[in-house]
């Protein structure tokens, strides 16, 4: 068995920084980094990619909603063709930077609104994966786990890959849990152990009501901005190992 670790970083702008990206790589096969609208800015985004070639990790483009003073984690009204217009332009800025840098971008994954948004929406996930498509056919759309971004990218022909969470909470549904909700972000470092380990031996994950939740994991995300998160990404890794578990990037 195997499966990639995953975690949003670049994340900070300006004189702002967010998390301890450069240990996270350490521990992650895979990492997704901000593309300037929800957040990041030239220089994050090229220090990012830096990194990323460094310790030899798969390069994710991570594009949001231009809400920067929401983190990109606000509901907007947009069109599929403003969804396609505002992935397009992300990717694009950061493929510069890690082309600069003699890299590869291996995936893209939404962030947060855009994410969630196009989890439910057919026509905006059609339209992400409709950019991605355009801009490399080999890149691999990252989604949520039984979602609509998954279904449109098997819809326009390119590969997606299932992703779950072990520090978020699911409604009975099999979306994320509000933020807004209490118990949505969970902290607990042995919970979200416990529930990565069954996600990817077993595909169950307990929902937030109690209810099990069947879940197809190729990889699992670890938000950069939990508390602990430097913590969760070693605890995972060793629970994988003493399971019989390969932490392994997501081959393309």
């Amino acid at each position: 068995m195997k499966v990639d670790l995953n975690s949003d970083l670049g994340e900070g702008f300006g004189i702002y920084k967010s998390g301890n990206d450069e240990e996270i790589m350490k521990g992650v096969t895979s990492v997704n980094i901000a593309c300037g609208f929800h957040a990041g800015d030239p220089l994050t985004m090229e220090k990012s990619v830096d990194l990323a070639i460094k310790y030899d990790v798969a390069i994710g483009a991570h594009p949001g909603l231009p809400d920067l003073m929401g983190f990109g984690r606000r509901e907007m009204k947009i069109t599929p063709q403003e969804a396609k217009a505002y992935v397009t332009y992300q990717v694009g800025a950061l493929m510069a930077f890690i082309h600069a840098h003699g890299g590869i971008l291996h995936h893209v994954k939404p962030h947060g609104a855009l994410y969630n948004m196009a989890a439910r929406n057919y026509n905006l996930a059609i339209a992400i994966a409709e950019a991605v498509k355009s801009i490399d056919r080999d890149l691999i759309l990252v989604g949520l786990a039984d979602s609509q971004i998954l279904k449109a990218a098997n819809e326009v022909g390119i590969r997606g890959a299932s992703e779950a969470f072990a520090d978020r909470a699911y409604l009975p549904s099999g979306e994320l849990a509000p933020r807004s909700i209490k118990g949505a972000v969970i902290t607990d470092i042995k919970e979200i152990s416990e529930r990565a380990l069954e996600m990817v031996k077993n595909g169950n994950v307990k929902a937030i009501d109690g209810s099990l939740i069947k879940i197809k994991v190729d990889t699992i995300c670890v938000h950069s901005d939990t508390p602990e998160s430097l913590n969760i990404v070693k605890e995972l890794r060793e629970m994988f190992y003493l399971n019989g578990i390969e932490v392994k990037r997501l081959s393309r």
